[in-house]
């Protein structure tokens, strides 16, 4: 069985089981966490997509981990003016490992 849930702007299919990274959440490690925007779900007896949710769907989640990402650095400049500016930035995640889906 798997869902595609919506959270923090974007859409992820996810399974039982499945470790994923979503946008930072306020919520502690250890804690819980149910989605219930489902956009679809799907087993073994088919596909149901809902519009836009599916009703009475819901995926629990259990908090791993909040963290930052990588560093990425950012870099602009402006040729032939000697103009340059450096930066970097380390986006924050949740570390969630999915539970159950509900349908």
């Amino acid at each position: 069985m798997y869902a595609v849930i919506l959270t923090g702007g974007k859409q992820l299919k996810v399974e039982e089981g499945n470790i994923i990274r979503v946008e930072k959440l306020a919520v502690e490690a250890g804690d819980t966490v149910t989605f219930d925007q489902v956009a679809a779900v799907g087993d073994e007896s088919g596909l149901t997509v809902g519009a836009p949710t599916v009703a009475g769907a819901t995926v629990t989640a259990k908090v791993l981990e909040n963290g930052k990402g990588k560093k990425i650095r950012v870099f602009t400049y402006k040729p032939k003016c000697g103009q340059k500016k450096a930066q970097g930035h380390r986006q924050p995640y949740t570390q969630l490992k999915i539970e159950s889906i509900s349908k």
